[in-house]
């Protein structure tokens, strides 16, 4: 009998590899994430190897979702969000994976040589300030080029004035059928439907959460409204919804500071 080109559902007769067991959606996403940690700059260094850096994950539309930093090398960090799921954004329902489509890095090569804090308390403190600044900067950068003015961040980086940031790398996550498939409004509006409903429940079942979990409880609803709208008035065959339409800040107030109850960025 000819190959239907399915996965098979019923024993085989051999144990399947575990890379073999992922749906083919998750299969791609973790090979082109490969790739990308495998990407090497123009002096020939593995970008991703970077032990201090930055990073911005954005969804099916180009917008900024979120920002993070790491001094324990971007590619460890980002698998924990990525593949493993053991960051705190991904385990309290913060940010949805499904809508991750692209990455964004900013790796700090000249603190690689930073000694770490029991050796060298000061130098290592100094370079966690230059990391900071950095992520702020890449931070605010995100929520100007937000239509929203606002990204998935329970926890607002520590306040430090803007720096230039040095080059960017950014790299795609998805094919281009699976942003034409999971791209889908009503896919997206469904999805996120379901990340709200997930992020309200960890509120409930927890009940003491951060101030910065229910901002972006808030904020995803934002989100949804505008994403259902904007099939709303597509289906209507008129122009998109102004996203002004929904004022963030007239919801939450400002997102360029900590809450009472933030510390420093995840």
């Amino acid at each position: 009998m000819a190959s239907t080109g399915r996965e098979r559902t019923v024993p085989s007769g051999r144990k399947p590899t575990k890379k073999s067991l992922p749906a083919e959606s998750v299969r791609e996403f973790r090979s082109l994430f490969d790739k990308a940690k495998k990407a090497l700059d123009d002096q020939g260094r593995t970008i991703t190897a970077a032990k201090w850096g930055v990073y911005a994950f954005y969804d099916y539309d180009g917008e900024p979702i979120y920002v993070g930093q790491t001094n324990e090398r971007l590619a460890t960090r980002l698998n924990r969000h990525l593949t493993n799921q053991r960051t705190d954004a991904v385990a309290m329902r913060i940010l949805d994976i499904f809508e991750v489509a692209e990455l964004e890095v900013w790796p700090l090569w000249d603190l690689e040589d930073t000694p770490k804090k029991r050796d060298d308390s000061v130098a290592f403190e100094k370079a966690r300030s230059i990391l900071d600044a950095h992520e702020y900067s890449a931070y605010l950068r995100a929520i100007r080029n937000s239509k929203f003015g606002a990204i998935l961040n329970e926890k607002i980086p520590p306040v430090h004035s803007e720096i230039s940031l040095p080059p960017s790398h950014r790299f795609t996550l998805i094919s281009e059928d699976t942003r034409i498939e999971r791209g889908h409004p009503d896919v997206r509006i469904a999805r996120r439907a379901e990340t709200i409903a997930r992020l309200a429940a960890v509120a409930h079942e927890r009940g003491e959460v951060s101030a910065g979990l229910r901002r972006v409880l808030v904020i995803q609803a934002v989100r949804l409204a505008y994403k259902a709208a904007e099939r709303f008035k597509y289906t209507e065959g008129q122009p998109a919804p102004n996203p002004d339409a929904i004022s963030v800040e007239g919801l939450i107030g400002s997102v360029l500071y900590p809450s009472s109850d933030e510390g420093a960025g995840e």
